[in-house]
């Protein structure tokens, strides 16, 4: 019989909630210092969206270096399967795209892919991106 997943509290979701609402507004220091007190790093929202899709996304590219520091999954996807660096080159976010390209993120992967999606709406803020491999 297998387990099944435990059920979070009022209390948990609220927090859950505040901690994706860090990413968004890319409150880096106060977000580093929930997952540094042991919030998951690669915890996802009703979307799928983890920290660093959501702070990619948004704009906060302070927040997307803190999380890539701290080991998050350059590759989660989000249920649409969006990826960070597809959400920065999306809103056209060349330093949150850097940090993740510097990390090691892959412009080809992901649906659409940061690729595909630079060459869809004319992103070039990045030397020698969009230009296939």
């Amino acid at each position: 019989m297998a387990d099944e997943p435990a059920q979070m509290s009022e209390e948990q979701i609220q927090l859950a909630n505040q901690l994706f609402d860090l990413a968004r507004a890319g409150e880096t220091e106060q977000l580093a210092a929930y997952i540094d007190a042991g919030a998951p790093l690669e915890m996802h929202n009703a979307n799928g969206d983890t920290f660093l899709i959501l702070a990619a996304y948004n704009g906060a590219p302070e927040t997307v270096a803190m999380l890539i520091g701290k080991g998050a999954d350059l590759e989660a996807e989000n249920n649409r399967g969006q990826r960070a660096l597809t959400c920065a080159v999306f809103k056209q976010d060349v330093e949150s795209a850097t940090h993740l390209l510097n990390a090691g993120a892959d412009p080809d992967a992901g649906t659409p892919s940061a690729r595909a999606t630079a060459q869809m709406f004319g992103f070039t803020g990045i030397d020698g991106f969009p230009t296939a491999q």
